[in-house]
């Protein structure tokens, strides 16, 4: 089988990887990115009704100027990031299925007024008339250089998991600075967005059914058992 690489941050990376794994697939992990908290101007009182949160690094590298936000409801992105804000004593009004856009007809009537708290590398959102978005950017990634043995793998056969557009355009810088030949590589994205942040030049670019882990690992799978034709591009 050919093997699965995962390039996404920790913690995400290990349980992508385990993930993997549990559905019989040769899995390998390396983060290529560190995560590190970024100081920002926390939040006047009475400022917002609720929160807007894409990811769980959030409630992990917020640091204190979370503190003072536990009294506002959680709109969460999908459930690990909702799990996230719960262990961080945060009351989550409701969950997503990976898009950030549709948590706007999750809504309550009552939550106009939002405060998004997200990474420097983040998707534009269109606010509904009628809604306020203020941002506060409270972690940021930082790209690592690609280690030997995962230029070893990536000489040969594989397909690589991509959570972001961050990772398919460093994946790709990485490549040409390697000498890696892109067209033996087959890629499986989270979204159409982060698969054309890749470009061109791979094996296969394939977009997983949902914007979720769970989706992205079936793509995954059926892409390892039985690959698509070189050069094409599948997907919603």
């Amino acid at each position: 089988m050919v093997p699965l690489i995962v390039i996404r941050p920790q913690p995400g990376n290990a349980a992508t990887v385990a993930a993997a794994i549990s559905l019989r697939m040769t899995a390998h992990g390396f983060a290529l990115f560190d995560m590190v908290p970024k100081s920002w101007e926390a939040a006047l009182p009475g400022r917002h009704d609720a929160l807007l949160i894409g990811s769980a690094q959030v409630f992990r590298l917020g640091g204190a100027g979370l503190s003072g936000l536990r009294d506002l409801p959680v709109y969460a992105v999908g459930e690990a990031t909702a799990e996230a804000a719960r262990a961080a004593r945060f009351t989550v009004a409701a969950t997503g299925e990976g898009a950030m856009q549709a948590l706007f007809e999750r809504l309550d009537p009552a939550h106009r007024r939002l405060l998004r708290l997200t990474g420097e590398e983040r998707v534009a959102l269109q606010v509904p008339k009628g809604i306020t978005v203020d941002e506060r950017v409270v972690y940021a990634s930082r790209a690592a250089p690609l280690p030997a043995e995962l230029a070893e793998l990536l000489a040969e056969p594989a397909i690589v998991a991509l959570h972001s557009a961050e990772a398919a355009r460093h994946l790709t810088a990485q490549c040409v600075t390697h000498g890696i030949k892109r067209a033996r590589l087959r890629l499986a994205a989270l979204s159409q967005r982060i698969a054309a942040a890749a470009g061109d030049g791979w094996g296969e670019v394939a977009v997983a059914a949902f914007p979720e882990d769970k989706a992205l690992l079936v793509l995954a799978r059926q892409m390892c058992q039985d690959p698509w034709p070189a050069g094409r591009i599948s997907g919603n």
